[in-house]
């Protein structure tokens, strides 16, 4: 969803799922799982600020959000403590300890935020109205008001702008050096494909040159006697596949139950509709089970990685 809006500061935001802890519905046995690895693939990025989100009304210290982000970012350079629902506490009780980070202490602090309630959604409140009512709420709260200039929606935007602009100068000069680094390998590359094609008339004979020797060239990687692919850092290739279809995917396939979700009545049914020939039986949640084990290969062993191996062959070869 992109939003054009001149009161509106320049910057991305990805809105991450609740960690669900039991399956509702057709959700999978091991949502919890897959939960957390869809989280954890996005506050790893080191580009990438964590903002915590956490109720003020639950004890901090059981707090997802913030043990997922101190995994991410043990340094706790880019992280934020964002404190909600400071309007809806017991009477007698604050949050002024969290705020303050005397329960658990961030390195980038925590800010309070109130947002609309239902009632005034439902009223249809607009949001420049709840901005005001929440800058109007810290500013005349007795708990809050010495630190209403340092709370509030329209603060924790200014202060993700100002730690992106500081991300942005740290990260600057590395990313000009990526970019005349793959700038470079672009430009030996073309240069190949110039000294193929020069002086050629038959256009279409050039053409399926490459090809055939793109084709061989992939054919060695995968087999691993292409040129550049001896290292012991990684498997990768041939090797890699072999390892993900054996180790990876065969484990997983040990795991399963043949007969997960179905009863006998299922099974001597499927057999009296078989007639002579014999077909495989299977359920939704097996093949819910193998779908989603086959996209996890998928992403373990992502074709690009190959491109960029045989990019490198190339480059050297020519």
């Amino acid at each position: 969803l992109k939003i054009f809006s001149p009161h509106v500061i320049a910057l991305p935001l990805v809105a991450l799922p609740g960690l669900t802890k039991l399956p509702v519905g057709d959700q999978p046995a091991d949502i919890e799982r897959l939960v957390r690895a869809l989280i954890f693939s996005y506050i790893e990025r080191p580009n990438c600020i964590i903002l915590a989100v956490h109720p003020a009304n639950t004890d901090l210290a059981t707090s997802d959000a913030l043990q997922l982000a101190r995994k991410a970012d043990p340094e706790g350079t880019r992280t934020v403590g964002v404190i909600t629902k400071l309007d809806l506490m017991d009477k007698g009780t604050d949050a002024l300890d969290m705020l303050s980070g005397k329960i658990i202490p961030l390195k980038r602090g925590y800010i309070g935020v109130v947002n609309r309630s239902q009632q005034d959604l439902e009223h249809k409140v607009s949001n420049a109205e709840a901005r005001k009512a929440e800058e109007e709420w810290f500013k005349t709260n007795p708990i809050y008001r010495s630190l209403a200039d340092k709370m509030g929606s329209k603060y924790l935007a200014q202060y993700l702008s100002q730690m992106l602009m500081e991300h942005i100068r740290e990260c600057l000069p590395l990313i000009r050096m990526k970019v005349a680094e793959r700038l470079a390998d672009v430009k030996k590359e073309l240069e190949s494909y110039v000294s193929i094609l020069c002086g050629t008339e038959d256009l279409g004979a050039a053409l399926l040159h490459l090809i055939t020797r793109y084709a061989s060239d992939f054919g060695a990687v995968i087999e691993g006697s292409g040129r550049d692919t001896l290292t012991t850092l990684e498997l990768y290739g041939g090797a890699r596949i072999n390892w993900i279809f054996h180790d990876v995917f065969g484990e997983e396939m040990r795991k399963m139950d043949a007969l997960e979700d179905l009863s006998i009545g299922d099974i001597r049914t499927a057999i009296r509709n078989s007639a002579v020939s014999w077909k495989p039986v299977s359920s939704e949640v097996q093949l819910h089970t193998l779908r989603n084990m086959s996209y996890s290969c998928r992403d373990i062993e992502h074709p690009c990685s190959c491109r960029r191996r045989l990019s490198r062959c190339w480059l050297r070869g020519n």
